[in-house]
């Protein structure tokens, strides 16, 4: 077996304990100081952990310690910044499911750093990678030394405990949240310094949470930030994964996104960023990917898990060659397995304990809620989320489906789960498209999809709304372009959905016109003024707000540079300053008007004897619809929000009331009459919002009686308050 070079004894490995898995950093037996360490392999014959010195050379120490299939040790004199890695013996029998191969250095699962990057070289393959017959290359063990060519696992010593840190904790139905990738966000910004964009501090920067704070966000939701690895068929075209949905360490944050270092620098850093964005009352929520790992498939890398113990990880079919793919990467995590489901609970109370993080967007959560096959909302996934004291108290947010059968799963999450509402992005995008055949499915999308949610004490902040979101056309894309646009990602163009719902305006792509570049920025104003002011969690994404393109690309996953970075020189061009400008509005309204972020559904009755219904609709002759009307066509509604009956009490017992509001969507091309409710609704009312306006500032203060007739133009949104 070999050693460490330089003639110098291996160090000793004492017993050590079994938990907590991972390596940790502490004072052993007599005063000692080391890193106790501890590794579940189960059905592993044997287990070398492996030291790094700078210069690579490698010492392993076998660990004979075996509890409960978990192989530990106490190595004394072990301290923080140490590289490690594991290798584990057993049996290659592909056939049955058993990938062991010693040859192949393995990253812990528990790493708290990560030092080094994937590439991806033809040794970190555990079979023979380019055998002749591809048909059974999985089945040949390779036998060459990956530990040149794969990074190591870093030991960590943090003994922060948070206690100065003040969590926003902010409530669900104040939350406003804002997709964002940390290193696309700040990779332009020129009021960060150029050695910080980019990273985690590059986020923590006043110039970065200065614009989250002029917007008027609480919650910033970041793309990927575990470590994770660039795909084969990536590197062979030149690019790399940017998103990093492509996990392979679930409790260490990416090492490419710290500026301070990588041999656990990136541990502090992240945490000093989640305490700048509190610090300013902005929540941090996590986008995590446990459906899948970076391993791929039965041709993928031999990186982690799969090296361990194949078989106890990945979910496998009955021919234990292949693996069962609920995600569309190549594999799917066993989460009915103990151990998986340790891992990743492990993880997630990491995250909010000792990294301060404030919630999770799981990505293809039904894959996480399936048992032995379908997608069950009693699986052990969820059940052990719902008892745990640490993580049923987080934002817990679902992307409800996954690609396998049967795993469309909106609306049917348990109560503790806010949803992604895809339905809500269908049925605004095609309302102003023109494409909506009835306005049914819109009317339950604006006032929080009750038809969804209602049931198990759900409330409207059980839906997050959105229009666009990380994966998909940019908004300004969704009103430039009918067709993706993807060949920069190498695929034919045959990557990205087809079904974008999105209308160019009457141009494909930039266009000199100046009408069509009007209505597209009318288009957009319509389209961010109907998501903030309906009920249920708004859901923006980084710098639609600002007119962001992509080119027309919408799977920019693999754009590392600036197709996928948010471009800070378009607020230097008035028209997109003033789309922010509209944004922040919008939001200061929500914000201060508790009508507009509503706690429980509306009943469409009133709640006290003198008052009115909470939820009327209106045609434009200023009739309340019928049922006829819902299931015909229309181009406007009318929304009446009653400030004087909302249900509930503030935190000292008090009624919430609140001004009431009637917003006028019309989506036609031509203006529109539309006569105004008069009393019992209002005897008159205050424009507050008027999208066809590039300015705002010359919109509100204009007065208009009730029971009278008002020109709305076309294609937009208005917002008027009930004058008392």
């Amino acid at each position: 077996m070999p050693a460490v070079g330089h003639g110098r004894r291996p160090p000793a490995v004492w017993p050590g304990t079994p938990m907590p898995l991972g390596a940790r950093f502490r004072v052993g037996p007599d005063g000692m100081a080391g890193t106790n360490f501890a590794l579940w392999a189960g059905g592993a014959e044997a287990v070398e952990l492996c030291l790094f010195e700078e210069d690579g050379t490698e010492t392993r120490l076998p660990l004979t310690e075996l509890t409960h299939e978990i192989w530990h040790g106490f190595v004394p004199g072990v301290r923080a910044g140490q590289r490690y890695g594991y290798r584990v013996h057993g049996r290659w029998d592909p056939w049955t499911g058993a990938r062991w191969n010693a040859a192949k250095l393995l990253l812990d699962p528990y790493a708290r750093a990560v030092d080094g990057s994937f590439t991806l070289p033809a040794e970190v393959y555990g079979h023979v990678r380019d055998w002749p017959q591809q048909q059974v290359a999985d089945t040949v063990r390779d036998e060459r030394d990956s530990a040149p060519y794969v990074p190591k696992g870093v030991v960590v010593h943090d003994d922060d405990d948070w206690a100065e840190d003040r969590r926003p904790k902010t409530p669900w139905a104040d939350t406003v949240i804002y997709e964002l990738h940390v290193r696309g966000f700040t990779r332009l910004h020129p009021g960060i310094p150029e050695e910080l964009r980019g990273t985690y501090a590059g986020l923590a920067h006043p110039a970065a949470i200065g614009h989250l704070k002029r917007l008027g966000v609480t919650a910033v939701e970041l793309l990927p930030v575990h470590q994770f690895a660039h795909e084969d068929h990536l590197l062979r075209r030149g690019l790399h994964n940017y998103w990093g949905y492509n996990s392979i360490g679930y409790f260490a944050p990416h090492a490419g996104y710290c500026a301070s270092g990588t041999a656990g620098q990136q541990v502090g850093e992240f945490k000093r960023m989640v305490r700048a964005l509190h610090d300013a009352g902005i929540e941090v929520i996590l986008d995590v990917v446990y459906n899948h790992t970076a391993e791929a498939g039965e041709l993928g890398p031999m990186l982690s898990l799969r090296g361990i113990d194949n078989r106890g990880y990945y979910r496998l079919q009955s021919d234990a060659r292949r693996y069962a793919d609920y995600t569309g990467c190549g594999n799917t995590l066993h989460v009915v397995q103990p151990n998986v489901l340790r891992l990743i609970t492990d993880s997630l109370r990491y995250w909010v304990t000792e990294m301060g993080v404030d919630g999770f967007r799981f990505d293809l959560a039904a894959a996480l809620a399936r048992s032995m096959h379908d997608v069950d909302m009693l699986s052990p996934f969820l059940a052990v989320i719902a008892q745990d004291p640490v993580l049923r108290r987080v934002k817990l947010i679902a992307e409800p489906w996954d690609v396998g059968n049967g795993g469309y799963q909106v609306g049917a999450f348990p109560p503790l789960w806010t949803e992604w509402n895809d339905r809500y992005r269908d049925a605004v995008r095609d309302f102003w498209r023109g494409a909506l055949p009835d306005v049914r499915d819109l009317g339950y999308r604006l006032t929080g999809s009750s038809d969804l949610y209602a049931w198990g004490g759900r409330r409207p902040y059980a839906s997050v709304n959105f229009i666009t979101a990380h994966d998909g056309f940019t908004l300004r894309d969704l009103v430039s372009y009918e067709q993706k646009h993807n060949e920069a990602n190498g695929e034919g163009n045959r990557d990205g959905t087809s079904d974008n719902r999105s209308w160019n305006c009457g141009a494909e792509g930039e266009s000199d016109d100046a009408q069509v570049n009007a209505l597209r920025r009318r288009q957009l104003r319509n389209l961010l003024t109907t998501l903030l002011l309906s009920t249920g969690v708004p859901m923006l994404v980084a710098g639609d707000e600002m007119g962001r393109t992509q080119g027309g690309n919408n799977n920019a996953y693999c754009q590392d540079n600036e197709v996928g970075w948010l471009d800070w020189s378009l607020l230097e061009q008035p028209q997109w300053r003033e789309l922010t400008e509209l944004t922040a509005r919008v939001l200061t309204l929500r914000h201060t008007h508790p009508v507009l972020r509503r706690r429980a559904f509306f009943s469409g009755r009133a709640q006290a004897p003198d008052g009115l219904r909470d939820l009327a609709w209106f045609t434009r002759q200023g009739a309340e619809m019928t049922e006829e009307d819902w299931y015909a066509p229309a181009a406007t509604v009318g929304l009446y929000l009653s400030g004087r009956d909302i249900p509930g009490r503030d935190a000292r017992g008090e009624p919430v009331t609140d001004d009431s509001f009637l917003a006028v969507l019309h989506a036609g091309d031509r203006p529109a009459d539309f006569r105004l409710p008069g009393p019992p609704w209002a005897q008159s009312y205050e424009l507050v919002l008027d999208t066809a306006r590039e300015d705002q500032s010359t919109a509100p203060g204009t007065v208009h009686r009730g029971d009278t007739g008002l020109t709305v133009p076309a294609r937009s949104v208005l917002l008027l308050r009930v004058r008392e």
